[in-house]
């Protein structure tokens, strides 16, 4: 297992990656004019206005923003909020959470353009279906127009092969049978075949079927847990300053062991509050941009500048509060760790009750989450199989029928083998990696052409430059002009 660690924290989620991640945060940030800082009003105004007031009659795609959102902020809103963060505290201390705002506030720049970018060069099949995701720009962006095809095959499959490694390696199961099995005290296994036949049932109806499922579950799960937390917080407000400086203080200079809390150095204070900032909002992870390129609109930044308010409900509002809750209590110092740690912070907080609800609303935000990963992973699988082939059906119902076995699996062997839960996030993490690395290498590729959509945006929404009526705002407008052109 040490070698796992060394694999996984020095080489995988090493300095490189963390420089490419912060890298590519203020290349962004700087670059789009601190878009994320100067207009947060905008993002914010124009999210609530795409979810629930814009006519969306006109506009091409399958689901609604809403639906997409919802299933995507599904994704992202559950364990890695949960586990995860309680996780990052466990070894690395409340420092961790420092480096977990550090990679969320630059990470809504790199949601804004991954979306934007999966919305622009998003495919249309034959029957107005509309689809697209890091493999869809890699391909028509950096293989196509700019004509590196050999560079877009090998990020390609990079990231498919990354990405493709979360089929196996899912941690919403486990997290889900471990915060039921402790607090009823009944069996892992037992939660976790219940759990595999829930999931079968989310998934039956498909992804209009989840975003109209998800549009309903997220926002009461959200609301639930934001409240329950800051109840927590408030009743401890004074003890909130003594919070803010564990958390810097740790940030920068390491933490000393505390009761079962081993301790933990530097790097490893930023590896591990990075990797699990992007575990949860999966900013850079390439996962989002695949619900989002189904979504109806007119404009991809206007989609993209969804993916802003996801990454700010995701991390620095839910993974915040559950820091908070789980450092105010003093529970992190307590040796345990993952949905263990948070239930036990929640039930110190407000009591066994507490943690009985926060058990259910784990097991809604874990259902949500692995029916999330299924609609994501089912864009790769139509990417490999090539859109139209007679195979394409029948490909797509075994994977559906596949797709919650692995997890169910992968609980079995924590169980039987005696696997702590800080050994089976180690999975998660090398799970992120890969498809981080080729996916933010790709946005470096295409950050021209973001940044051309975001001008684009401002002059015809914001009322900042000066429009272009000859600028085509989808791939596919570009094509078909050619192909008058060529005739």
């Amino acid at each position: 297992m040490e070698f796992m660690q060394i694999l996984i924290w020095e080489w995988l989620w090493g300095l490189p990656l963390i420089i490419i991640v912060l890298g590519v945060g203020v290349y962004f940030t700087i670059f789009s004019g601190f878009f994320q800082f100067r207009f947060i009003k905008h993002a914010f105004i124009t999210t609530y206005e795409r979810l629930f007031k814009d006519d969306l009659s006109g506009d091409e795609g399958r689901i609604s923003p809403l639906e997409a959102l919802s299933v995507a902020v599904g994704a992202t809103v559950g364990v890695g909020n949960i586990g995860g963060v309680a996780t990052a505290i466990a070894v690395g201390g409340p420092g961790a959470v420092f480096w977990l705002w550090v990679a969320a506030i630059l990470g809504q720049m790199i949601k804004m353009a991954e979306i934007s970018l999966a919305v622009y060069y998003r495919k249309k099949s034959d029957d107005g279906t509309t689809f697209g995701g890091p493999t869809y720009y890699m391909k028509r962006g950096i293989g196509e127009e700019k004509g590196f095809k050999k560079i877009a095959t090998t990020l390609a499959f990079i990231f498919t092969f990354g990405f493709g490694v979360g089929f196996f390696i899912t941690m919403q199961n486990y997290v889900v049978s471990e915060a039921i099995a402790s607090t009823f005290n009944i069996s892992m296994i037992a939660v976790a075949v219940v759990y595999t036949i829930l999931l079968y049932l989310m998934i039956s109806g498909g992804l209009p079927g989840l975003g109209k499922i998800a549009s309903k579950l997220i926002p009461f799960m959200s609301i639930f847990y934001i409240l329950a937390g800051l109840f927590i917080i408030f009743k401890n407000v004074a003890l909130v300053p003594e919070v803010f400086g564990l958390i810097f203080k740790g940030a920068f200079s390491g933490t000393a062991a505390v009761g079962g809390f081993a301790g933990a150095a530097f790097m490893q204070i930023i590896k591990i509050g990075m990797s699990r900032a992007v575990y949860s909002n999966e900013a850079g992870w390439g996962s989002s941009p695949m619900i989002h390129a189904s979504a109806k609109t007119n404009h991809p930044c206007k989609q993209g500048i969804t993916g802003i308010f996801e990454v700010f409900l995701d991390t620095i509002v839910i993974c915040s509060i559950t820091s908070f809750v789980i450092i105010i209590t003093g529970e992190w110092s307590s040796g345990l760790a993952g949905a263990e740690l948070t239930l036990s912070a929640f039930e110190t907080g407000v009591g066994f009750v507490g943690r009985i609800i926060l058990a259910g609303g784990i097991l809604l935000f874990g259902i949500t989450t692995s029916s999330g990963l299924y609609a994501q992973i089912e864009v790769l699988v139509r990417y490999l199989i090539g859109e139209g082939k007679e195979a394409e059906k029948k490909i797509l119902t075994i994977y559906k029928w596949s797709y919650p076995l692995p997890a169910l699996l992968l609980v079995i062997i924590a169980v039987v083998s005696g696997m702590p839960g800080t050994t089976v996030w180690l999975f998660a993490d090398m799970a992120t990696a890969l498809p981080i690395f080729a996916n933010l290498l790709a946005l470096l590729f295409l950050s021209g052409k973001f940044f051309e959509l975001l001008r684009d945006y401002k002059a015809r929404y914001m009322g900042i430059g000066e429009i272009d009526p000859e600028f085509k705002v989808f791939y596919e407008d570009v094509l078909a002009e050619k192909r008058v052109n060529s005739r």
